[in-house]
């Protein structure tokens, strides 16, 4: 059995732990041999400790075989995106200014998830500090989509992504700022959730946009997706943006709420600026299916979403701009060898720790926080994102959650944009909004292009309804097999 275990979910493992069907040991050591297997050719994985899993799952065997199992997601190998602080590991956001730092202290996350009995399984490759939409910003190595190896799997969680798809890790944890779970979910045809903002502590994230970065979890189905939502949620008293509400039984709700019809909103600006025919087929054919059991499916309004982009785009950027000063050189990060005086080694520390897309972005969000320009850009498109959030929430008087496509394409080809970044950022447009306004918003797969690349489906939900936005994904999942649909590596 350990050839195929890879390839399971995370609910068929632990109910298979749970009968002691199987080990955790056996079910990690399959893990490795994947990823030993296939992670060349994929580059999902900066780094990973086989010693330490191993001794991980040894644990959770012997908690299971004396009676003390620690729930549902103890054995189940997780792996971790390179932006969250695992004490004794390596903390490199896959960027040449951390490539030697190791962690101090566990982040809130990782703490709830060694709480759960999880094995944390290897550090995922991404965008550089979550900086990109495709994964080729990685200072380490380019990840490939494993369903065709010469497209990118999305970013910035890109390795998150890729490593489910490739059964190179059962779930995974990623980070979201901008759609850095959901288009990379999309592209390698997994579940990708970005909780509401507020929701999973941020403490122990190394931050990007503070205002708009959110941890979620990835996996082969919804149901697996809300087992690792289940277990990270909660309020957090280090994080003072972590909200203080109610963390439901998400695993429960998908059975509580079946059956259930609901009103569901299509926001014609998401559809009037499709771009990819072919690809909009499998969403268009997912709401005929909402229909088909029941559901109302309505026309609603995004007015402002004409201005996500450069909204985002400065909001993010400003943000990073902030965030990224602490990088200088100075105390635990990349330090330049040659420089004339201490001025001279910020800006050669940072010239050679930085890659061109971050510096990039630091550059503009400096730009727009600058005197002068700071009410002319910052200020203002704080203003466009209230704006943003109140479309959101006048929809929702209307309907229970929202459909769209998740990406305006599918995986594109390595190489194709990283020279137009506009045409890259612009892979973002019906992901970042969710961002913008703080809501919760989730991409199932919902089938494949002419050429066999996966199409996700997105569900963006009312704030803090986790529950019923995962329950209108399982109702669609449940009537589909995308979950047992794999590439051929």
């Amino acid at each position: 059995m350990s050839d195929t275990l890879y390839y399971k979910s995370a609910s068929e493992l632990a109910a298979l732990l749970e009968k002691k069907e199987i080990s955790a040991v056996e079910l990690i050591q399959s893990i490795i041999n994947r990823t030993k297997a296939v992670d060349e050719r994929v580059g999902a994985f900066n780094s990973f400790d086989e010693v330490d899993a191993i001794a991980q799952a040894g644990a959770s065997d012997a908690r299971r075989s004396d009676g003390q199992s620690l729930g549902p997601l103890d054995g189940i190998p997780i792996g971790i995106k390179d932006v969250l602080a695992v004490t004794g590991q390596p903390l490199t956001c896959s960027s040449k200014m951390l490539e030697k730092f190791v962690s101090p202290y566990d982040a809130t996350c990782i703490e709830k998830l060694k709480a759960s009995g999880a094995v944390l399984w290897g550090r995922l490759n991404m965008d550089e500090f979550a900086m990109g939409s495709s994964t080729e910003n990685s200072a380490t190595k380019v990840c490939s989509n494993p369903w065709n190896l010469d497209h990118v799997p999305g970013g910035s969680s890109g390795g998150s992504a890729a490593a489910v798809a490739a059964g190179e890790a059962i779930v995974s944890l990623g980070s979201d700022t901008g759609g850095s779970i959901r288009q990379p979910a999309s592209h390698c045809g997994v579940v990708g959730l970005k909780p509401t903002y507020g929701r999973v502590s941020r403490y122990g994230l190394a931050a990007f946009a503070s205002s708009l970065d959110q941890v979620g979890p990835m996996g082969r189905s919804v149901t697996d997706v809300a087992m690792v939502l289940q277990a990270i949620s909660g309020h957090d008293d280090r994080d003072s943006t972590s909200f203080k509400s109610e963390v439901a039984d998400y695993v429960k709700a998908l059975s509580d709420n079946a059956g259930k019809k609901w009103t569901l909103g299509l926001p014609k600006e998401y559809f009037d600026t499709a771009s990819d025919a072919a690809s909009m087929e499998p969403v268009l054919k997912a709401i005929e299916f909402y229909k088909s059991i029941g559901c109302e499916v309505k026309e609603v309004s995004l007015p402002h979403t004409e201005y996500a982009v450069a909204t985002y785009y400065i909001v993010a950027t400003a943000e990073a701009s902030s965030n990224l000063a602490r990088y200088d050189g100075v105390r635990y990060t990349h330090r330049a060898e040659n420089y004339d005086d201490h001025i001279d080694l910020y800006f050669q520390s940072r010239a050679e720790g930085f890659g061109s897309e971050v510096k990039r972005r630091i550059m503009l969000g400096t730009y727009v926080l600058s005197s002068g320009y700071y009410d002319a850009y910052y200020l203002k498109a704080q203003k466009v994102r209230t704006l943003i959030r109140n479309d959101f929430m006048k929809a929702y008087e209307e309907v229970d959650a929202l459909i769209a496509p998740t990406s305006p394409q599918p995986a594109f080809k390595k190489g194709e944009k990283t020279s137009d970044p506009l045409s890259m950022y612009l892979s973002d447009i019906y992901t970042i909004s969710a961002n913008l306004a703080g809501i919760p918003a989730m991409s199932i797969p919902c089938g494949f292009s002419a050429d066999g690349l996966p199409i996700g489906l997105q569900i963006l939900g009312k704030p803090f309804m986790e529950e019923e936005l995962l329950s209108v994904g399982h109702a669609f999942e449940q009537a589909h097999d995308f979950t047992n649909q794999h590439p051929k590596l």
